[in-house]
């Protein structure tokens, strides 16, 4: 299998998305396959989540052609699970980049030094469809939207749908379409099962069928620098992204 990069996208913040890119991808570690994670929001939250922090080289030293990739890559608490971190000097890069001949495909350009040596490559992206989220979706084969399940969810989902539209007609036409991973879902509440029901008629293609639930166990995991396979494996927020990597895996077979 030829590795595959996937950029986790969403403009709007606190929707799950570096839970999803560090959850999934530990699963799919422990499931055999190698991953690296890459870091490419300069909150660096997804760094601090696989327990990596005050770093000195990272994704921004790397696409600097400052450091070869080797220096750029680290060891997380997950066996097969790697990760590109993220420093504070990613978001000056990001202003760097606007003066940058062919600025949309350095990240692209960076990691093929890489590609090839692990099977999943998950780029998680700011929330911002800036100049960094572009790279992300050039130098990707496919796109997860994790989408939380609130109305505010939906009104941002048409505009980043026409980014990704943009990417694919410009900077990377063989960009898949989009998938989309429901999130912090509450059966409880009317609203989440509007927004389901909702996508469910409008995008039933795009959908992953598995749902992640809110649940306090996903969010207090980040604070104790491990994935929740680590933190707590048999609460409904790991089995579900358990499931989730099956469900993934099946897409490649």
């Amino acid at each position: 299998m030829k590795t595959k990069i996937t950029s986790f996208v969403n403009q709007k913040g606190g929707v799950g998305k570096t839970t999803t890119t560090v959850n999934l991808g530990a699963y799919l570690a422990d499931a055999g396959k190698k991953v690296l994670l890459v870091d490419f929001d300069p909150q660096g939250n997804l760094s601090s989540n696989v327990g990596i922090s005050d770093i000195s080289d990272g994704i921004y030293e790397l696409m600097a052609q400052q450091k070869e990739a080797e220096n750029c890559i680290y060891e997380t608490p997950v066996e097969n699970l790697f990760v590109c971190p993220t420093n504070i000097n990613l978001a000056g890069g990001a202003v760097e980049l606007i003066s940058v001949e062919k600025r949309e495909y350095v990240l692209k350009e960076a990691l093929e030094e890489v590609r090839g040596k692990f099977d999943y490559i998950f780029i998680d992206c700011p929330p911002a469809l800036g100049v960094l989220t572009i790279n992300a979706l050039t130098a990707s084969d496919e796109v997860v939207v994790p989408l939380q399940c609130e109305y505010f969810a939906l009104e941002g989902l048409s505009q980043l749908l026409r980014t990704i539209e943009m990417v694919r007609g410009t900077t990377n036409p063989d960009l898949k379409q989009p998938r989309i991973l429901f999130t912090m879902y509450d059966s409880r509440t009317i609203l989440s099962r509007d927004v389901v029901d909702n996508l469910n008629r409008n995008y039933p293609q795009q959908l992953f069928k598995t749902i992640i639930p809110r649940n306090v166990r996903l969010a207090e995991a980040p604070s104790h620098g491990v994935p929740i396979n680590l933190y707590d494996s048999l609460c409904i927020g790991a089995k579900s992204y358990e499931n989730l990597a099956r469900e993934y895996m099946t897409y490649d077979e």
